[in-house]
C-alpha cells in the first residue's frame, strides 16, 4: 500500500448516504470500482470515490442513465455534452407532459366524454403548419370579402394567435380553448356578424373613424367607473353623449332609427365569447389582458332601452 486512505463499502456508505447495496451495484456496473481489496477480499475504496458517488447521485437525481454517467466519470465524454444532451430530452419531455396537463385541464373543466377529450387532445397537438391553417381558416371565413379593405389585414392580423416555440402551461390551455372556440359555427356567425357591421360603421367617406363598440366604450368606462345606474337619471348625459356622437360619425340625424341601429350593432358586439377569444389571444401571444367591452355594453344597452320611449336629443 501507498499509504492512502481506503475505505470499506460500509465506511463509503456512511460518508455519502448512499445504501451499500446501490454502492455494490455502482461497483458491479464498473461506474464506481473498488481500489483494491482487503486480505480477506473485502472491496475498498480511495478518497476519489467519494466524489465520485457524489457526481453519480447527482447525475441520477437529474435524470441521466447509467450507461452516459459511466462514459462521463470515466472521461470518454465530457460533463457539459452529456449534461446538453440530457437537458434537450428533458425539454421534449416538459413540452409533452404540458399538452397532456392542458389537454386534461380542459377536459376536466368541461366534463365532456370521450369524443371531447379526443378533440382537445387533437388540437394540443397539431404542429404550427396545421395550427397556422385552422386560424387562417377561422378569419378566413370571418372576413370573407373584406380581407382585401386596406384596414382589414391589420385587424386579421391582431386577431392572430402566435404560440411560441416553448410555451407556457397556460398558453398551451388557452390555445387549446382557443382552437375549439374558434371551430364553433355560431361563434364564427357571430363575429362574421360584428365585421359586417363594423365594416357598415366604417362605410362613410373621410378620415378613419371609431366603430360603436369604441365610441360606447369610451364614453361608458368613467359611469362604470362611478358605480352609476344605467336607468337612473346621471346616466341620462352619457346617454346623449354617445347617441350624438355616433349620430355624428355616421352623419344620421339622432333619432329613434338611428339608436335602433346603434342597439343592434351592441347586441352583434356583447357576445361574451367575443372577449374570451380576446383574453385567450392575449395569453397566448403574450399580451396584456383586461380589454374587456361586455360589461360597458351590457350597461349602455339597458340604459338606451330604458329611455327608447322618450323622444331622441
Amino acid at each position: 500500500m501507498n499509504g492512502e486512505t481506503r475505505y470499506t463499502i460500509g465506511e463509503l456508505a456512511h460518508r455519502t448516504g448512499l445504501s451499500v447495496k446501490t454502492i455494490r451495484y455502482y461497483a458491479d456496473r464498473g461506474i464506481v470500482p473498488p481500489t483494491d481489496r482487503s486480505p480477506a477480499g473485502y472491496r475498498r475504496y480511495g478518497p476519489d470515490a467519494v466524489a465520485r458517488l457524489e457526481l453519480v447521485r447527482t447525475l441520477r437525481d437529474l435524470g441521466v442513465d447509467l450507461a452516459a454517467i459511466r462514459r462521463v466519470v470515466d472521461r470518454e465524454v465530457p460533463l457539459a455534452e452529456v449534461a446538453a444532451a440530457h437537458a434537450e430530452a428533458l425539454a421534449v419531455q416538459i413540452r409533452v407532459l404540458r399538452l397532456r396537463q392542458a389537454v386534461l385541464t380542459a377536459a376536466a373543466r368541461r366534463g365532456g366524454g370521450a369524443e371531447q377529450i379526443e378533440l382537445l387532445h387533437m388540437l394540443a397537438r397539431l404542429s404550427g403548419q396545421e395550427r397556422h391553417r385552422l386560424v387562417a381558416d377561422f378569419l378566413d371565413a370571418v372576413f370573407d370579402g373584406l380581407a382585401t379593405t386596406p384596414a382589414y389585414p391589420g385587424i386579421m392580423r391582431s386577431l392572430t394567435p402566435e404560440l411560441p416555440d416553448d410555451p407556457s402551461t397556460e398558453q398551451v390551455q388557452a390555445w387549446v380553448e382557443l382552437a375549439e372556440l374558434a371551430q364553433d359555427p355560431d361563434f364564427r356567425a357571430s363575429m362574421r356578424r360584428l365585421v359586417r357591421e363594423y365594416a357598415t360603421d366604417h362605410d362613410v367617406p373621410g378620415l378613419p373613424r371609431p366603430d360603436a363598440v369604441a365610441v360606447v366604450r369610451d364614453a361608458v368606462a368613467p359611469a362604470l367607473a362611478a358605480g352609476l345606474d344605467p336607468a337612473g337619471p346621471e346616466a341620462d348625459s352619457v346617454i346623449s353623449a354617445v347617441t350624438a356622437r355616433y349620430a355624428g360619425l355616421n352623419a344620421s340625424p339622432d333619432d329613434a332609427d338611428l339608436r335602433r341601429r346603434l342597439l343592434d350593432r351592441l347586441d352583434a358586439a356583447n357576445d361574451p365569447r367575443r372577449d374570451r377569444y380576446l383574453d385567450l389571444l392575449a395569453v397566448i401571444n403574450g399580451w396584456s389582458t383586461g380589454g374587456a367591452v361586455a360589461p360597458a355594453l351590457d350597461w349602455f344597452s339597458r340604459a338606451l332601452r330604458a329611455r327608447m320611449s322618450e323622444p331622441a336629443r
